[in-house]
């Protein structure tokens, strides 16, 4: 499983290239996938960019996140294959959830189904949908889809009727996991009740600490099941092993001593996953991933 307690996982976002306004480069992010799966890391990750605009801080050319997943699951095997995160109110429900079957049928049971709400005007709007009904869309959206990926596999329709005439394939001997990408509008008790785990953004593990206590709270008062908790995480490896860690937009940049150190922080806070989002200044994600493999990981599990 991707969410263990009190063990920390590590992923890799995809795609991993210099953020410019170039396409996906598919061949280079094959091998970088399944480089990922030989040196043993736990998750690729995939994001879901419906459409490209300056609004968007992301300049790369983002494949979509189905195609891009079944070719993931081609070359590889072992390693989860999770979505960072679809945007659930611009998708229908019932078209996620066959992609969603189909992916985890295809990869043997290694899909986790990452949903997002999404939050630009410009692109609610050019989907004929309106920002300010996000919280009510990925709700209604997310119990529909759920109703489809649990085992019994209910197909519902717009008035939340379970329509028996219908169905949804390929059947599973097990439900699809569904993770909370971002807060989606959404309160952490929402969150606790009807996600298996939360991601959420990087921050300075001093202000994260507060993020897990209120998580914490949250589930608490809901349910007494496990709930993961996990964050992206930019990083700039530097070459000097002895570098310090400083903090960067959305991560950090240091040696692989200092990434040892804050990662142990991580985990000794109770964080259980984090998905790196490599910065390739000079050194290739290939090389970056190679000695986080050979260094940093055997220190951590």
């Amino acid at each position: 499983m991707l969410f263990q307690p009190e063990r920390l996982s590590f992923g890799i976002v995809l795609p991993a290239q210099t953020r410019t306004s170039a396409d996906m480069q598919f061949d280079t992010q094959l091998a970088i996938a399944a480089q990922a799966n030989r040196l043993g890391f736990d998750a690729l990750w995939v994001r879901d960019v419906p459409l490209n605009s300056d609004s968007y801080p992301d300049p790369v050319g983002h494949a979509d996140p189905w195609v891009f997943l079944g070719a993931l699951a081609a070359v590889t095997s072992g390693i989860a294959l999770a979505t960072g995160g679809i945007v659930l109110p611009l998708r229908h429900p019932l078209h996620i959830a066959k992609a969603a079957l189909s992916i985890a049928s295809l990869s043997k049971g290694r899909f986790v189904l990452g949903l997002g709400s999404g939050d630009r005007p410009t692109e609610y709007a050019m989907f004929g949908e309106d920002v300010e009904n996000r919280k009510m869309l990925f709700q209604s959206h997310w119990h529909r889809l759920a109703a489809a990926l649990r085992q019994d596999q209910q197909v519902i329709d717009e008035n939340g009727r379970v329509r028996s005439e219908f169905a949804i394939r390929p059947r599973l001997k097990t439900s699809v996991p569904m993770v909370a990408v971002g807060s989606s509008s959404q309160s952490l008790e929402w969150i606790a009740r009807n996600a298996t785990a939360w991601m959420t953004y990087y921050r300075p593990l001093s202000v994260q600490k507060d993020r897990l206590a209120l998580w914490h709270n949250a589930q608490a008062k809901v349910t007494a099941d496990f709930r993961g908790f996990g964050q992206s995480m930019v990083l700039e490896l530097l070459a000097r092993p002895e570098a310090a860690y400083e903090e960067i937009n959305l991560g950090g940049r240091t040696g692989r001593r200092g990434l040892i150190e804050a990662l142990s922080a991580m985990r000794d806070a109770g964080i259980h996953h984090v998905a790196f989002n490599l910065i390739a200044q000079g050194r290739p994600a290939s090389e970056i991933m190679e000695e986080i493999a050979a260094d940093v990981l055997p220190a951590l599990r």
